[in-house]
């Protein structure tokens, strides 16, 4: 058994422990310090017998006192749809229309579609709404199918081009992989089209896609280009391109064609929380 001394400097009597010449003081924890220790074993033999605590097989120990964190959280969710309960049971009843000119309605319009967004839409048109290439900016009031509420409603019931039998339909035929164009043509009616929005840099070849654009793009885009949005057909004559303004991407556009697919949210959301997206989509400032 190792010999106890009492340190020289110190004057603390040693463990008798030493470690290449340094010797080890017994220096006791101070009580309070055991008192705490001593407390919060005492607190957690109680909380183990009055909270759930432990993990069994295929459950847990409910403790004494029966609390439950996810019931709580079950009872205040059901709290908050009960309070909510009255408006959608109002938004269920009243069209479009209705709702946009009640201000307590509508407030809680927005509130709820700017939520069923973030969770729904935002990962495509971005979390402001800002669209992306391929993906409609929806602040502005450029609309391919219209910016109406009972527009907008329509789209996301029915999707565009989704595999819903009332899907938004437009085609537009890809006249390079289909051989409808040659190359030369497809260059110049690319030119043709830069042009309509003032954007073009060839006016020879732009002259020639003139004839080009009147044969087979104006039944849909119009004459002069400025789109149908009973069609889908896009305007072709401002800044503002889903897939991309230059050059390469108009001649992408033409030669393969650009066939977009929104899904349908009928039967994935409830026709409240479609109705709360449409005026929430509405509002964010390009709603016709």
């Amino acid at each position: 058994m190792a010999a106890k001394e009492k340190d020289s400097v110190t004057g603390v009597e040693t463990t008798g422990h030493e470690w290449d010449g340094i010797k080890e003081l017994n220096n006791p924890l101070p009580k309070w310090w055991l008192y705490v220790l001593y407390a919060t074993i005492i607190w957690s033999i109680g909380y183990w017998i009055a909270m759930p605590a432990w993990p069994l097989i295929t459950s847990y120990t409910k403790g004494v006192l029966g609390h439950s964190q996810r019931a709580n959280v079950a009872a205040e969710i059901a709290a908050v749809n009960e309070a909510r309960s009255e408006f959608r049971q109002k938004i269920s009843e009243s069209d479009l229309e209705a709702i946009r000119d009640d201000d307590a309605l509508l407030e809680f319009a927005l509130a709820g579609g700017s939520s069923a967004f973030g969770d729904n839409c935002a990962p495509c048109h971005g979390s402001g709404a800002q669209g992306a290439k391929g993906y409609p900016n929806l602040n502005d009031d450029n609309w391919i199918w219209g910016g109406t509420l009972e527009d907008i409603h329509y789209t996301l019931l029915y999707g565009i081009r989704a595999n819903h039998e009332e899907t938004r339909e437009s085609e537009m035929p890809a006249f390079g992989a289909d051989g409808i164009l040659a190359r030369e043509e497809i260059n110049d009616l690319a030119e043709y089209v830069l042009a309509l929005s003032g954007s073009g840099e060839d006016a020879e070849a732009a002259a020639r896609g003139e004839t080009l654009f009147a044969d087979n793009c104006s039944a849909c885009h119009g004459e002069v280009g400025a789109g149908d949005q009973s069609l889908g057909a896009p305007n072709l004559t401002d800044a503002i391109w889903l897939y991309g303004g230059e050059k390469a991407d108009v001649v992408e556009s033409i030669a393969n064609s650009r066939r977009g697919v929104m899904p349908h949210w009928q039967g994935r959301l409830d026709e409240v929380t479609i109705k709360l997206l449409t005026l929430y989509v509405h509002s964010l400032g390009g709603g016709q």
